[in-house]
Formats: structure tokens, C-alpha cells, sequence
């Protein structure tokens, strides 16, 4: 039974590997420039390069396509991580207001600022993370304080909590940003809506330190299982229940805030990857955990292929493209809870 589960989270990982491969092919050989398989190849492999090819596959493309992948991977991980801590299908960091407090505090980095996103240069970029960081714990702080009751997490008191906690900070983002002045303002709506049309190598590295939490958690998958058992019996197991409630959230937290200080919100991706990842390889978290990774990357890739491609020459935000897919979603997984 264990060879046979693994052998299909295997199959599902090289399936899911090759249709975001296949996705990220598509947006390197189309858009407003269209080039063919040969151009890229020689491109990447520097056969008689031609500067006009390298603008477009290495500062347009690539760097959009790479840090797409890293975003939705770390917002799948980020899911499973949320929805295994607090044993609640409906749980998502976009939901809990995760999302919301990250976005408050990278807009309030960029009213700081008083210019665009990168006016600080590398420093600049490399703090907005940081920020982003502050905000998404400033968020998890509120829920904890709220939605405990008698000294336990209560789930259904957490969706409700999360929502209007991201109400309450995405109002005061935009009063925020209609402080600013009109050009900052333009670049904080499209940054809000969930964009990687300002995708750079930048960008690209700013995410990478933050992808070492992933490793920490998938070490410790195996508690994430014990996670769905009662509080009985993980006290009789002799588990320390809220400090790895602390460690989990707070690596679900880095690894959501990196995600919106370099593209924004990008909505449902954290809800829709680990309820697929679960019917795909089952309830293991050791599984889940990539499985979530991977098809998070998926959605990620295809919606800015389909947000870039299907209203060219203008470009639809990637958190808008995923948002349409996500909200019929999470109402069917409504639906199918209440029955």
C-alpha cells in the first residue's frame, strides 16, 4: 500500500513537473513578441544571440516565469500548512488575512518610499519581504487573540475572524494608497491585484532565502499528521502543541509575505492546491506538502499565460485570472461542507 501511494505521489510530481515545464514553454515562445522553439533554444544555449532576443527572453520572460513558479509553489506549501495546523479545509492564508496584513505593510513600505517599488534599490527590495513579514505576523497576532476560545484555536471562529481582519487591512491599504501620489498610486493597484508584469531577477533572489523554510517544513511533515488527531491524543503523545502551532504558522507566514512583497495577492492559490494535492496523493502530509508545491506552480504559470495572452495586447492581473477559477471553487467546497 506505502510503495503503491508513493509510487503515485511520484507519478503526480513528474505529471504536474511536466505541465508546468509545458506551461512555462508556452509563455517563452508567446506574446507580443512571438518567437519560435529554434529562437528560444538559441537563445538560452547562446547560438548566434541576438540582443533583441535576450531582451525579451532575459529581462521579459524568463525572470516572469521563474519567480511565477517560486510564488505559487511557496502559496501551495503555504496552504497545506495553514489548512493541516488548524485541521480546516476551508482554511487558506488569502481567507485568514494573511495576505491583506503582508499587502498593508509592503504598500506602507512603498508610501514610505515615495517612488516605486525598487527606489531603494537592492536594499529596497530585500526589505520589502521584512515588511511584508511584519504585517502577515501583525495579522496572525489579531486572529490568534480573536479566534481562540478557552485557550484552543477554534476553526470556525477563525474564518471569520480571518475575513474581517482582511477587511480591516485591506481598507486601510487603500486609504493608504490614495495617498499617494497619482503615479505610485497606478503601480500599488496593479501590484495589489496580483501582477508579475514587474517581474525581475530582483525579484527572483529577493524570494529564494525564503524558499529555505521549506525544507524546515517538510522535515517536520510527519507532525502535521498528528496535527489531525485530537488534543488528547497528541498531549498523550507528548507533542508540544502550540509551539509547533508557532513554528508551522510562522514559516507559513515568511513564505506567504515573500509572495506578495514582489507580485501582491495572488488569492486561492493556498486554498484550491492542497484540496487537489489530497485527492491526488492522499492524506500523508510528507506527500501533500510538494504535491501542494507543485500544482500551486501550475496555476500560477497557466493563469498569467492565459491573463497575458487572452486580452493581448492588454494584460489581465495573474491574481484576478486565479481569482475567477478560485471563488466558484471555495463556494462548491461551501456547499460540500454544509452537506
Amino acid at each position: 500500500m506505502n510503495k503503491r501511494k508513493s509510487g503515485r505521489f511520484w507519478t503526480v510530481t513528474v505529471l504536474g513537473a511536466a505541465i508546468a515545464l509545458m506551461a512555462a514553454y508556452l509563455s517563452l515562445t508567446n506574446g507580443t513578441f512571438d518567437m519560435s522553439v529554434s529562437e528560444v533554444l538559441q537563445t538560452l544555449l547562446r547560438i548566434h544571440p541576438q540582443p533583441e532576443h535576450d531582451l525579451v527572453v532575459f529581462e521579459f520572460r524568463l525572470p516572469r516565469i521563474v519567480l511565477g513558479a517560486l510564488i505559487g509553489f511557496s502559496l501551495g506549501i503555504a496552504g497545506a500548512i495553514v489548512q493541516g495546523v488548524t485541521k480546516n479545509g476551508l482554511a487558506d492564508p488569502g481567507i485568514l488575512g494573511i495576505h491583506a496584513g503582508a499587502g498593508l505593510a509592503v504598500v506602507l513600505f512603498m508610501f514610505l518610499f515615495q517612488g516605486s517599488v525598487t527606489a531603494a534599490g537592492w536594499l529596497g527590495v530585500m526589505m520589502m519581504p521584512m515588511f511584508g513579514i511584519v504585517g502577515g505576523l501583525a495579522a496572525t497576532t489579531a486572529i490568534y487573540l480573536f479566534a481562540k476560545e478557552d485557550g484552543k484555536l477554534d476553526p470556525q471562529r477563525l474564518i471569520l475572524v480571518g475575513i474581517a481582519i482582511a477587511s480591516g487591512f485591506g481598507a486601510l491599504t487603500v486609504y493608504i494608497s490614495l495617498k499617494m501620489n497619482p503615479n505610485d498610486y497606478e503601480m500599488a493597484v496593479v501590484w495589489l491585484a496580483g501582477s508579475l508584469h514587474s517581474a525581475n531577477w530582483k525579484f527572483v533572489a529577493t524570494m529564494l532565502p525564503w524558499l529555505l523554510l521549506v525544507p524546515v517544513v517538510c522535515m517536520r511533515a510527519h507532525v502535521l499528521d498528528l496535527f489531525q488527531l485530537s488534543d488528547e491524543s497528541q498531549k498523550g503523545l507528548g507533542m508540544s502543541v502550540e509551539r509547533e502551532k508557532n513554528i508551522f504558522l510562522l514559516c507559513s507566514v515568511g513564505l506567504v509575505s515573500a509572495s506578495v512583497a514582489v507580485a501582491g495577492s495572488i488569492a486561492f492559490v493556498g486554498l484550491i492546491a492542497p484540496h487537489l494535492a489530497r485527492q491526488l496523493v492522499g492524506l500523508k502530509h510528507v506527500h501533500i506538502l510538494p504535491a501542494s508545491g507543485v500544482v500551486g506552480m501550475i496555476m500560477v504559470l497557466v493563469g498569467d499565460f492565459i491573463g497575458k495572452t487572452i486580452f493581448a495586447p492588454a494584460e489581465l492581473a495573474v491574481g484576478i485570472v486565479v481569482s475567477i477559477i478560485g471563488v466558484p471553487y471555495f463556494v462548491y467546497l461551501l456547499i460540500r461542507a454544509r452537506a
